[in-house]
């Protein structure tokens, strides 16, 4: 069976993602990465509901649960509009490392079903990342799952998110753009 790395940007995202792998014949192995989620009490319910949406999935869950918003700043700085790029880019750069670390044959992200999210960026930095680093990206175009996304969380009490996590996305969502 292949051994997956699953980057998990929430619970939400990962409880349609998980059986749409296992599907597959993949065994996935989730990985809590994600920096650009502002401020930490989001951080904190992103990680319950990651942890949560794990347990009753079965999947193990590596997490990096050091709160290191500057590491975020840090790399999405610089040219205007290619922040989610960036964003993507530095989550997907982890897992693929992680990937190779724990021997898995492939990785992929739950990002990938997100209507919100820049599914270009998603096979672009993929793809660079498993270059990077010599394991397979596997990128699947999720977006047909996202309604069942909102109908598991809702079912099983996981916390929902308005906003993609990072504190320009919030700004935008009041701001109404």
């Amino acid at each position: 069976m292949t051994r997956l790395m699953l980057h998990v940007c929430c619970g939400p995202c990962a409880s349609a993602t998980i059986p749409f792998w296992r599907q597959r014949g993949v065994d996935p192995v989730g990985l809590f990465f994600n920096p650009n989620i502002h401020p930490l009490l989001e951080y904190r319910r992103r990680l319950t509901g990651a942890h949560e949406v794990a347990d009753m999935s079965r999947v193990e869950l590596v997490t990096d649960e050091a709160y290191d918003p500057e590491v975020w700043f840090g790399s999405v700085a610089g040219e205007a509009g290619t922040r989610c790029s960036r964003c993507i880019g530095l989550r997907l750069e982890r897992t693929a490392r992680e990937a190779v670390a724990l021997d898995c044959d492939a990785f992929s992200t739950t990002l990938a079903i997100s209507p919100w999210q820049d599914h270009e960026a998603i096979a672009t930095e993929g793809a660079q990342a498993a270059e990077r680093h010599g394991v397979e990206f596997a990128y699947e175009d999720l977006r047909p799952l996202y309604r069942e996304s909102r109908r598991l969380s809702r079912e099983w009490g996981i916390y929902r998110q308005k906003y993609c996590g990072c504190l320009v996305s919030e700004w935008e969502r009041y701001r109404g753009s």
